[in-house]
């Protein structure tokens, strides 16, 4: 990401773009076993919410994401340019992600956008929103063949 391809609709604050740096790279290299660096881009009290939980603290959101990538094999995330208005940001992504339990650990491929409101150099607030059906429905045995074909014919 180049400065010049970030969208930015006001002031220009180091502060948030040096975060947003931080959230990217955190996500680029997050696993199962550095789950402590949540704490380096999140503030203590933030306020996470994507189409399956909501959690508040630090603590909460370690834990929820402990166990969402406790089976994951791979998972990398492509940032596009992101959209920032002051303090709040919105930077859409495509994730790569290898699950044991979905689709037998093959790629799944996953579109999305997070919005993030960042204050003194962390992020408080973090809502994700994806298709869980291209994640999830999509991928189910029996299912997934229903919801493609339905998709398909819908589109």
């Amino acid at each position: 990401m180049s400065t010049a391809s970030i969208i930015d609709m006001g002031n220009r604050n180091s502060s948030v773009h040096e975060t947003l740096g931080r959230f990217q790279q955190l996500f680029s290299n997050l696993c199962a076993g550095n789950m402590a660096e949540l704490g380096s881009v999140y503030g203590d009290n933030v306020r996470f919410t994507d189409p399956f939980t909501t959690v508040h603290g630090i603590d909460e959101l370690t834990e929820y994401f402990s166990g969402a990538y406790a089976n994951v094999i791979s998972c990398d995330f492509e940032f596009a340019d992101p959209v920032i208005s002051g303090e709040d940001v919105c930077i859409p992504w495509g994730m790569r992600l290898q699950h044991k339990r979905i689709r037998k650990g093959k790629v799944v491929k996953v579109d999305g956008i997070s919005q993030l409101v960042i204050r003194e150099g962390r992020v408080i607030a973090h809502r994700d929103y994806f298709d869980v059906g291209q994640l999830l429905y999509e991928n189910l045995p029996v299912m997934g063949g229903v919801i493609r074909w339905l998709r398909n014919q819908a589109g």
